[in-house]
């Protein structure tokens, strides 16, 4: 016979060589129905890189405001004593304008045009700081999956609130400089804001995209999308108080391509 009725055959050999060989039998049960322990499980081969670096072309461009630049508000740090910088004077981040019109802060990504090419997720965190009371950087882009370190730098408590609309909203305190927390969001989003529950002031923008071609104009205004697959993207650039535009653009192989975009006053 097999199975337990080889082992009720074989009581004489004792009770615990009797319980082993019933747990090695249910063992055996269980991996035939498809059963067995995580650890056992074959992990997920990563996802390498779809796009053939040989024949790969960039979209650049720059930003810029049409017409005369707003001008920038003062932000008021006095009740919490631990933010205001001495000397310093601290203006609102919703809209800055440098030279030639050059505009800051706009997040510019593909919007449309990878169909159902999958990216891996980088390994290195991306950081968003909490430096002088300020979100540092204002805004920033993450793919899904990659850790964003949240960390707080000042001598003061920051209260970290993100309010996401698909995917999960998280509200945490830092009360300590060198704090730090790990996130990771679940599914593409643009944008996820962020805010301080203590420091009104306070605020950041996150886009969480399932690819990495995204962009954050610095003070020059310019952006580049590198590494792209030949073929027809829809370029999206989002402005937290200027709205959005987007542009069609086609690159061939190894074809580079450049865009402007010009947002006027809302």
């Amino acid at each position: 016979m097999t199975g337990l009725f080889q082992i009720a055959d074989r009581s004489h050999e004792g009770p615990r060589h009797i319980a082993g060989l019933m747990v090695a039998a249910l063992a055996v049960g269980a991996a035939a129905c498809g059963g067995g322990s995580p650890e056992n499980a074959v992990p997920a081969a990563p996802i390498a890189n779809p796009v053939d670096a040989a024949t790969a072309g960039n979209i650049a461009g720059r930003i810029t405001f049409e017409g005369t630049p707003p001008k920038p508000g003062v932000v008021r740090m006095d009740s919490d004593p631990n933010c205001v910088q001495p000397g310093a004077a601290s203006t609102d981040e919703t809209a800055v304008v440098g030279d030639g019109g050059a505009l800051q802060n706009v997040f510019v990504y593909v919007n449309a045009g990878l169909g159902s090419l999958r990216f891996p997720i980088p390994s290195t965190p991306i950081v968003l700081d909490q430096k002088g009371c300020r979100y540092v950087p204002h805004v920033l882009g993450a793919q899904v999956g990659q850790s964003v370190d949240i960390v707080n730098s000042d001598p003061t408590l920051h209260n970290v609130h993100a309010i996401p609309s698909a995917n999960q909203e998280f509200n945490m305190g830092q009360p300590l400089p060198g704090i730090k927390h790990t996130h990771q969001f679940s599914t593409k989003e643009v944008m996820v804001p962020f805010k301080c529950d203590v420091h009104p002031w306070m605020r950041a923008y996150i886009g969480v995209l399932d690819h990495p071609y995204f962009a954050v104009t610095g003070a020059d205004g310019a952006f580049t999308l590198k590494g792209l697959p030949p073929g027809t993207y829809t370029v999206e650039a989002w402005h937290e108080s200027l709205g959005t535009m987007t542009q069609t653009v086609t690159i061939g192989e190894r074809e580079s391509k450049d865009i402007a975009f010009s947002f006027k006053p809302s």
